[in-house]
This record gives structure tokens, sequence and C-alpha cells, in this order.
């Protein structure tokens, strides 16, 4: 079993999930991805939690570095990757998307966010590598 996540980890992740309800409490589903993107990082700025907006990622391979052109939609206090998304309906891809983005970055907690839902809480995953 792996070793639980600290707990300032867990505080920034619990600010992050904070500052998204305000936001589609505010707005609700059916915008685009970068108007919750740039409502989210207001939010963040007004509880002064640093963040990176498309963050830029690189990758590691067979002892290159590839500058690849992947971007994390956010990476928050540099130890929580948010990846976000306006659409009908999730998919397994999404998940694999943003474990793959959590291994690459060395980040342990992720968090999938579809805006574009009724309730906020049915299009949230929470992950753990």
């Amino acid at each position: 079993m792996p070793p639980p996540i600290p707990r300032d980890i867990e505080s920034v992740g619990t600010k992050v999930l904070d500052a998204a309800f305000a936001v589609h409490r505010e707005l609700g589903p059916g915008l685009l991805e970068s108007v919750y993107e740039t409502c989210l990082c207001h939010e963040l700025r007004k509880l002064g939690i640093d963040f990176v907006a498309q963050a830029q990622l690189p990758i590691f391979y067979d002892g290159i570095r590839i500058e690849s052109g992947l971007r994390l939609d956010l990476l928050v206090a540099g130890s929580v990757i948010v990846e976000l998304k306006a659409i009908d309906q999730m998919a397994p891809i999404h998940e694999a998307q943003l474990l793959t983005y959590m291994k690459l970055a060395n980040v342990r907690l992720g968090f999938l966010l579809n805006f574009n839902s009724i309730m906020l809480r049915d299009g949230m995953k929470r992950l753990v590598l």
C-alpha cells in the first residue's frame, strides 16, 4: 500500500475543490473549458495558492528530453495536477490521461473536473498514484 498523501498536499487539494465548487456554483454547466480555467485560476489567486496554468510538461524518454507540447491545465502548489473538462461525459481515457500526466510529472495527487455536470461532484474524480 502506498504511503498516504502528506497533509499539506491534501490541504492544497481541498482548497482546489473548494475553489472549483465556488466557480461551478456561480457559473453552472455549459460554458467553455477555458472560461472555467480562468475563473478557477482567479479563485486560487484569491486564496493565495501558487499555481501554473497550462504548465509545460516535458517527456524524458531513453535518456533524452522531449519538448512534446504536453500541457497540464493546472499545476497547483507544485504538488497537485488539475485536468479540466467541459464535456458531455467523461471516458476512461480522461482518467488514463491524468494518471499519465501524474506519472510523468512525479505528482501523486490529481483531480479530473468536468464542469459540464449538473452537480460538480458527479463530474469529479480524485486520483492518487
